[in-house]
C-alpha cells in the first residue's frame, strides 16, 4: 500500500493521484504530484523516479517464435495473409503479465481459415494475455498455423542479433518495460520567504499494470538500490568485528539438520521454494539465481546468497526464521554467521 504522508524534517511530504484513466486495454495513464518539496527537491527526485519507472520495473514479452515450416524471417507462407516478418511485428506488441521468472514456452495452434489473435495462445498458467483481441494472423485457406512461442520476463529493452538466431528460430526485438513513457515537470511558488516546488509525474503504461502500481514498483526498486549506502557504517563494523571470526557457510546447520537433509534428500529436492511462501522480492532474487528448490536453498552459503543482486542481509535472516517456522527446526543462533 502506499503511504501518502511521509514525515520528513519539520514538514510533511504528501502525495496524490490527480488524474487516472483507461484509454484502452493497453494505455492507461495516470498523474500524481508530491508537495511541499524545497527547492531543487523536485528536480531530483523527478529524474531518479522517470529513470527507474522506465529502466527498473520488470515486465514479460513474446521474445522468439519457432517453426521449421519457416525457411527465414523475411518469406511468406501460402494461405495466410500476412509476411512472417509482420506475424513477428503483431507477436512483439502482445502484452503479458505475469509473475514468472527465466524463459517459459507457449504455441498457438490454430486451423484456418480464419483469424489468429492473442487469444489463440496457449500460455502457462502463470501468465495473462492482457488484450486477448491483438491480431497476430489472417488465415486464408484451410491450412494449420503452428508455432513454438518463448515467453520471458527481464527489464528494459533487448534486441535481436543475428548471433541469438538458429535455425527455425526466430529472435523478437522485446520490449520488457511495461511503463510506455514518464514524464515529470516543477510548479514553483512562494510560502513567505521560502522558495517551495510541486513536483508532477505523468505516467504511461502499457496494461499489464496501472500508473499507481509501476509508481510503486519503481519506488521500491529505487529505495533498494540505494539500501547498501544507508548501512555503510553498520558494515565497516561489521567487517572489524568479524575479521577474526571464521565464515561458515550459512546453512551449516546442527547434526539434527544434517540428519534431516540426509533423509529427505529426495524430498528436498522436490520441495520448490514456491512453498516456503517468501516475500515477493526475496523470492524474485532466488529465481533469478536458479535457485528453485530447498535443495538448491540449502547448498547455498550466506556468502553465496550475499552474492546475489539486490539481497541484504535482512533476507538471509528471514529466510532462516521461515525454514525454522517450516520444519519445527530448533537452530541456535550462535551457530551462524548472521548471528
Amino acid at each position: 500500500m502506499f503511504r501518502e504522508e511521509v514525515a520528513v524534517s519539520t514538514r510533511t511530504l504528501q502525495w496524490k493521484c490527480v488524474e487516472s484513466r483507461e484509454d484502452s486495454k493497453r494505455f492507461y495513464y495516470g498523474r500524481f504530484i508530491l508537495s511541499p518539496l524545497m527547492k531543487g527537491q523536485a528536480d531530483t527526485i523527478g529524474i531518479a523516479m522517470r529513470r527507474a519507472l522506465l529502466g527498473e520495473i520488470e515486465g514479460t514479452c513474446i521474445t522468439r517464435a519457432k517453426s521449421e515450416k519457416i525457411p527465414h524471417e523475411y518469406s511468406t507462407i501460402e494461405g495466410i495473409e500476412e509476411s512472417v516478418h509482420e506475424i513477428l511485428m503483431n507477436l512483439k506488441e502482445i502484452v503479458l503479465k505475469s509473475n514468472l521468472y527465466g524463459t517459459r514456452d507457449a504455441s498457438i495452434c490454430v486451423k484456418g481459415p480464419g483469424y489468429v489473435t492473442a487469444q489463440d495462445i496457449i500460455s502457462p498458467p502463470s501468465v495473462e494475455i492482457v488484450d486477448t483481441t491483438q491480431h497476430i494472423a489472417s488465415l486464408t485457406e484451410p491450412i494449420d498455423f503452428c508455432i513454438g512461442l518463448q515467453i520471458e520476463s527481464n527489464r528494459g529493452y533487448r534486441m535481436k542479433t543475428p548471433n541469438n538466431a538458429e535455425e527455425g528460430s526466430y529472435p523478437i526485438n522485446a520490449v520488457f518495460m511495461p511503463v510506455r513513457n514518464a514524464n515529470h515537470s516543477i510548479h514553483s511558488y512562494s510560502n513567505g520567504n521560502e522558495k517551495q516546488e510541486i513536483l508532477f509525474l505523468e505516467i504511461w503504461t502499457n496494461g499489464s499494470l496501472t500508473p499507481k502500481e509501476a509508481l510503486y514498483e519503481a519506488s521500491r526498486n529505487l529505495i533498494d538500490l540505494f539500501i547498501p549506502f544507508l548501512h555503510a557504517e553498520e558494515q565497516d563494523k561489521n567487517v572489524e568485528d568479524n575479521q577474526n571470526r571464521v565464515s561458515l557457510p550459512f546453512f551449516t546447520f546442527h547434526d539434527g539438520l544434517d540428519k534431516l537433509r540426509k533423509k529427505k534428500e529426495i524430498e528436498l529436492k522436490c520441495f520448490f521454494i514456491d512453498q516456503l511462501e517468501l516475500p515477493s522480492r526475496t523470492y524474485n532474487c532466488l529465481k533469478r539465481s536458479n535457485i528453485h528448490t530447498l535443495l538448491d536453498l540449502l547448498n547455498k552459503s550466506q556468502e553465496d546468497l550475499m552474492k546475489i543482486e539486490h539481497f541484504r542481509i535482512e533476507d538471509v535472516k528471514q529466510i532462516l526464521v521461515i525454514i525454522q517456522k517450516h520444519f519445527v527446526i530448533d537452530l541456535p543462533k550462535n551457530k551462524f554467521f548472521i548471528c
